[in-house]
This record gives C-alpha cells, structure tokens and sequence, in this order.
C-alpha cells in the first residue's frame, strides 16, 4: 500500500482500546461484543435476489441500520419484513458509511456506480463499496481506482456457497483489496458469511470466483451425467450418491446440491429446480471466466463445453432454473 493510501485509511479507520473499529468520526463505528449490534452506523446492501435478500437479512441481525434497494419490491418487502429499511433510490445511500452490491452483470455494476445518480456521485469522502456479484476483474479494477480519486475504498467480495450458504450465513467471501482494509470490513462480512479470505489484490476476489464457478459447473455436469447412467443402469440414486460422497468422486455439487431429484431435501433438485443459481447467471460466469482466459491465452476446453451445455439448458427453456437442472437436460427419460 502507497503513503499515500495508508494516511486515508489512518483518517477514516481508528480502533480503540475496546476493539471499536472507527470508519468515520460522526456515525460509522464496528462495536465491541458487549453490545446487542457487532456493527454500529448505516450500511446499505443493493441487489435482494436469490443471494442478496438472505444476505441483508443475515446483515439486519449484526448491524444497527441496514437500508435495501432492489428494483423488485416483493424482495425489498421481503427484507424490510425482517427489519431493514427500503431505500426509494440510491440518494437515500449517502449516509452510509459502507455499501454492498449483488448484482446480476457488468452492466447493472456500471450503471449502480458511475450512472447518473450513482453511487460515486452520491456518496461521502470515506465511504467503503464492497461488489460481491460476479463481474469481469477489469471492471472492478476500474471501479476501484474511481473510488479511490474520490477518497473512498473499494473491495470486489464475490461469494461462493450458493442460496443455502446466503440463508444460513456461512457464505464463503472472496476478497480483493488492500489488507488494512479487508480487516476492517470483516465485521461487516461476517453477519453474512463464515469464511472471510483475502485474495490480494483488487480484482483477484473476482478471478478467484471465476475460477471457482467453472469448476462448480463442470463438476455438476459430471455428477448429472454419473448419476443419469447410474439410473439408467438399475442402481437406486441415493445409493450411488452415498457412495460418491464417500469416494473419490466426492464434490459439493454431490454431497450439498446433488442434481439428482430426491437424493437430497431441501435443495433445487428436490423442488423442480427453483429458487437456486440460474442456469443463465452460470453460463455469465462461464462467459466471463471464457473471456478472461482468452485475454492470457489460458486454453479453458472444458469450460467451453460446459457453456455450451448450459446454452443447451437455457435455448430449452431453463434459463431461470437451477443450474442442477443439467440432470433433467441429459437425461433419457424426459
């Protein structure tokens, strides 16, 4: 970190004897265990679907003030059921002295930062943005240096652990940005999530999830096609999952989110598919992860498959399920 960079964080961080960590003088303090609330002041969260709304929800429970906003107002009655307050734009955010985005593409992240009304526009000197969608590392490389000309930090958090891990609170944080920073943050993050890790630099919170989702999709594929034939060939399914999960073939997308109708309760493939990660928001990742690999000449031939299988998936109608729904896409009997 620069001098530079260091004196503004020394201004708007201070922590006292009582481990109360100060982003700013007037309302913006992470308070010590004793109190009800771990994070004191205003923080706003922007973007309520399938992994924003259980994450503000997890947030009202740590934090004093949280204001939401989505463009859905059934997700925003959702959150403010549970205690958080809805915003009618992003001009009811400048008070907040820390921001979170979950938002579905590059250009929805553009437009909540720097269109007009933005975030960059409204917000005060000091103010901490924190990205957690799932976006091209050039473009929050680009959001970060714009934050820091107007003395305000920015850290790109991208998450992995899907819509149970935003309901239960054990996300897994993937963080780019400077280190003094990611500790002052980590109270904030951790009403959301278990698993708090710092990737270095800004933007490499994003590279880490690219590559993280490509393997997810490609695993998922693999446990479909595994446990199609094994339906196909006469073994029950629950069987050959419980014996997956206990060999080598082991992976999340068997042992917490296997694709297999039935095998386990509580998860899409057991309610038709709905309520998970979009076939579509994967074959985005898988697009962003293609096109970061073309820019360092990386050969990625089994990502490229598994695109166009999920473009498959989504041409046949799936966009808006599941991406576990690749079962039902490759198998025989439907």
């Amino acid at each position: 970190m620069g001098e530079k960079k260091k004196k503004m964080f020394a201004a708007v961080f201070r922590s006292s004897s009582t481990s109360l960590c100060i982003l700013s003088t007037k309302t913006t303090r992470f308070m010590s265990s004793s109190t009800t609330k771990s994070v004191s002041g205003t923080v706003g969260i922007i973007g309520l679907g399938h992994m924003g709304g259980p994450m503000a929800v997890n947030a009202v429970k740590a934090c004093e003030r949280v204001i939401v906003y989505d463009v859905n107002k059934d997700s925003v009655s959702k959150a403010v059921s549970q205690g958080a307050i809805e915003a009618k734009s992003l001009a009811d955010f400048k008070d907040a002295h820390t921001i979170l985005t979950m938002l579905p593409a590059n250009e929805h992240v553009s437009k909540v930062y720097e269109g007009e009304g933005g975030l960059f526009s409204i917000s005060k000197q000091g103010t901490t943005f924190i990205d957690s969608s799932t976006v091209s590392p050039v473009l929050v490389r680009k959001l970060a240096q714009v934050a820091e000309s107007k003395q305000s930090f920015f850290f790109d958090a991208p998450v992995s652990g899907g819509v149970l891990g935003a309901a239960n609170g054990t996300l897994t944080f993937m963080i780019g940005g400077d280190e003094s920073g990611v500790n002052k943050i980590r109270p904030f993050l951790s009403s959301m999530g278990k698993n708090l890790v710092s990737c270095g630099a800004t933007g490499n919170g994003q590279v880490a999830k690219l590559c993280n989702n490509l393997v997810l999709a490609i695993s998922m594929i693999g446990v479909a096609e595994g446990m199609n034939l094994g339906k196909q060939l006469g073994i029950d399914s629950k069987v050959l999952a419980s014996i997956f999960n206990t060999s080598t073939a082991r992976c999340w997308s068997s042992d917490t989110y296997n694709p297999c109708p039935g095998v386990l309760p509580g998860v899409p493939s057991s309610r038709n598919y709905e309520g998970g990660f979009g076939v579509d928001l994967m074959l985005k990742d898988l697009g962003l992860a293609i096109e970061a690999g073309m820019g360092v000449k990386q050969p990625l031939p089994a990502t490229a498959l598994a695109s166009q299988l999920y473009s498959l998936a989504s041409a046949l109608g799936n966009g808006k399920r599941d991406f576990g729904v690749i079962y039902e896409v490759l198998s025989k009997s439907k």
